[in-house]
């Protein structure tokens, strides 16, 4: 799922929902690999871009937001461990909120696919975003429940017959929110960068809060582009456009003031 190559899975979706019961088999979805690592390849091309100008901005920090900024920063230099506890717990913990009613079989199982992972184990699609993209997911379901089952489900609009993964999806926002906000620079090089480090020192959860916001975001654009799996980089192009204008827009003292925070319920 990154430059590397991979491979993806698009989900078939049947009836509204997740019908969940005891198997984890469930008959409201079907999962399809193929070999082209159609969000990966595709994120790089949207996410690496940088105008020429970025290149001449340097905007300076307070000494606070720079402890605020290596802070984040040695959260994303901490890649996805198997083998750590705590990343497992996490993972198991990631479970329990996407499916409070069914057990867990095991870390490696063919029920993550049910949650929009690539394979039985979702650790190998953690290449792209790291340990912090399963803080975000977590995050998400914890703070932002009924959006998070709502997404997860494809709960809400007028679905794709072919919808985009869940979880690789959500990992793929966290990769393009570190290019975006261009956060592994020692100082930002961009005016939304240095935004959004305003509101890293107001909030320490200020990254997590934005993934939230970014993730429903995305997918609003999805139903409103009537997209299918085909169309994923389409409208990750078109969800960060908008969100770097609405990050820009006068008057925002807080990320909750951002247009698409409105999107989120609990």
């Amino acid at each position: 799922m990154d430059d590397r190559g991979g491979s993806f899975v698009a989900v078939r979706r049947i009836s509204q929902g997740l019908d969940r019961g005891n198997a984890y088999h469930s008959s409201s979805a079907e999962f399809v690999t193929g070999s082209t690592a159609w969000i990966g390849r595709g994120l790089s091309c949207v996410c690496a871009q940088r105008r020429e100008s970025d290149a001449r901005l340097s905007f300076d920090l307070t000494p606070y937001q720079e402890e605020c900024l290596q802070r984040l920063q040695s959260r994303i230099d901490v890649p996805y461990d198997s083998s750590i506890p705590e990343h497992q717990a996490s993972l198991r913990a990631l479970w329990n909120a996407a499916f409070p009613e069914e057990e867990l079989n095991g870390l490696i199982s063919e029920q993550w696919k049910d949650m929009g992972w690539q394979g039985k184990d979702p650790s190998t699609d953690f290449r792209g975003g790291g340990y912090i993209s399963l803080e975000n997911l977590l995050f998400f379901a914890r703070n932002f429940p009924k959006s998070f089952q709502d997404l997860l489900r494809k709960q809400e609009g007028d679905r794709s017959v072919w919808e985009y993964p869940f979880a690789v999806a959500g990992v793929n926002i966290t990769f393009m929110l570190i290019q975006m906000l261009d956060l592994e620079a020692v100082k930002p090089r961009t005016l939304v960068g240095a935004t959004f480090l305003k509101f890293l020192a107001e909030n320490e959860s200020a990254f997590d809060l934005l993934y939230c916001i970014t993730f429903k975001l995305m997918d609003n654009q999805w139903l409103s582009m009537h997209a299918s799996y085909m169309d994923f980089n389409t409208v990750m192009k078109s969800t960060r456009r908008q969100l770097e204008k609405e990050l820009l827009l006068e008057d925002l003292t807080q990320l909750e003031d951002v247009p698409s925070y409105k999107l989120l319920t609990r």
